[in-house]
């Protein structure tokens, strides 16, 4: 039975992740659909959602003119698996900062009992690829960091699934991941194959 993975489509990184979803998926040998999301009505007819990178002042925006916010968190609060990348983990964080100097304010979809940094690493020009290493995985890939965030703290219910220089870069809480880098963009498909056997 194909399973039917909804890619927030609001801006941001649509045919990157919907090309690694299906790569990933022919790797563990199930069925996928991909839905492009954008209207409320959508959400009750999906098995998972990812929230791709974009500009995540523009991604609220859209997305509280459209409503779809409230009922999506709703959704993942009731176990249906989400996974946030680069601005898709700013909106699921439960805390954040617009910059280090910054105060702390609540998040669009305050799931992941976490603190982001939403400029962490600075503006464009500051983007960057490092290798990162994944022990849960058993694996190693190139980190894509684009305009990242800076997750600053994690708190209870949150594992810590990969850092780069003693700094949080992909966590797991329950049913939700959440990456400042894009594994969208790495030399592999292995975290979106974990991710859609939460789907399973």
């Amino acid at each position: 039975m194909s399973k039917k993975i909804g890619i927030l489509a609001l801006q941001g990184a649509l045919e990157e992740h919907e090309s690694t979803v299906k790569n990933a998926a022919r790797n563990l040998g199930i069925q996928v659909e991909i839905v492009h999301i954008n209207r409320t009505s959508q959400l009750s007819d999906i098995d998972a959602i990812i929230l791709p990178g974009g500009e995540s002042t523009s991604m609220k925006s859209i997305g509280r003119k459209l409503g779809l916010f409230e009922p999506l968190a709703e959704r993942i609060r009731g176990g249906m698996p989400a996974f946030g990348t680069c601005a898709g983990a700013i909106l699921l964080a439960k805390e954040v900062r617009r910059n280090k100097d910054e105060p702390i304010t609540s998040g669009m979809m305050p799931l992941v009992n976490m603190v982001i940094i939403r400029n962490g690493y600075g503006r464009q020009k500051e983007s960057f690829e490092v290798p990162i290493s994944i022990p849960e995985l058993d694996l190693k890939l190139d980190g894509v960091f684009i305009r990242a965030p800076i997750i600053e703290k994690v708190k209870d219910g949150v594992k810590v699934l990969a850092t780069f220089e003693d700094q949080p870069v992909l966590v797991e809480q329950g049913n939700i991941l959440a990456s400042t880098f894009h594994p969208e963009l790495s030399n592999t498909v292995a975290v979106h194959e974990y991710f859609l056997k939460k789907v399973q």
